[in-house]
């Protein structure tokens, strides 16, 4: 089934919001007692296989049982986020109304699983809303400019294409193909994102994880679930989740973590079925 374009506008939109927010966003009081809310990323540690979702108050443990538990104290609105190895995240977004930050973090990293967190380049320039790590290289969408930005050595940038998105993902076999989810439909490019075409016949995807060679995953502004064993030509629909996705992650062709509105979602059988890991609202 392909949504409508005014659905995927107005999830693009939706996801798009916090960028105007900022810091002053950022509302929730100081203390422990913050919940997990707002998912804006998922990521599998692969140090313990823990699963991780960055929110718009702090970075959260989700384990298969019992509450999520926040990362220190740092309440800290994580944007892009992703997880480069053991015990090693990538992140964006804005500071803990407490921290004399620039209200745009730039590209920040954590090399103790989100416990500390410094601030590597473009601070008080770039709010990066997805973020990838590929090929000895960082991919950054920056919601402030709306361009898609590359790096290999995380300081200095290459500013690329200038387009209104909402995810992308970038090919594990060759670090010049992406995919990026956009106003238009799906589309692809092979020059390393300095220019996207679009995917005849796609459906309309709101976000995209690319975790294998052989395998994609794709969810609908409906929660439809798809996948792709092409490089995102051609896609089957194979399951669904309840509410408005928000993250999505996956760390092979089993093992699919997909955030809502109503709750983190786990699948072991490639998105065909899933589980509540984890309530939300």
């Amino acid at each position: 089934m392909l949504l409508g374009t005014s659905l995927v506008v107005a999830a693009l939109a939706v996801l798009s919001a916090c960028a105007a927010g900022g810091q002053q966003a950022n509302d929730n009081p100081s203390g422990a007692d913050a919940r997990l809310a707002h998912v804006h990323g998922l990521g599998v540690d692969p140090a313990d296989g823990t699963l991780y979702a960055a929110s718009h108050y702090g970075v959260f443990r989700v384990p298969e049982a019992g509450e999520p538990q926040r990362v220190g104290e740092r309440q800290q609105d994580t944007m892009g986020f992703t997880v480069v190895g053991p015990r090693q995240f990538l992140g964006s977004g804005h500071p803990d109304p407490d921290e004399d930050l620039p209200n745009h973090l730039g590209l920040i990293a954590s090399t103790d699983a989100g416990q500390s967190w410094q601030l590597l380049s473009l601070a008080g320039e770039a709010d990066f809303h997805a973020l990838e790590a590929e090929h000895g290289r960082v991919y950054g969408y920056d919601s402030q400019s709306r361009q898609l930005m590359v790096s290999a050595d995380r300081t200095s940038w290459d500013r690329r294409a200038r387009l209104a998105l909402a995810d992308f993902a970038v090919d594990p076999a060759n670090g010049e193909t992406l995919l990026a989810t956009t106003q238009n439909g799906l589309a692809r490019s092979v020059d390393g994102g300095r220019t996207f075409t679009a995917i005849p016949g796609a459906p309309r995807l709101l976000l995209v994880d690319w975790p294998a060679e052989d395998g994609l995953f794709g969810a609908g502004a409906d929660g439809s679930v798809y996948t792709s064993q092409d490089g995102g030509t051609t896609w089957s629909r194979v399951g669904e989740v309840p509410g408005a996705p928000q993250a999505l992650t996956a760390t092979g062709q089993a093992d699919v973590y997909l955030a809502t509105e109503t709750g983190i979602h786990a699948s072991r059988d490639g998105g065909r079925t899933f589980v509540l890991r984890q309530p939300l609202g």
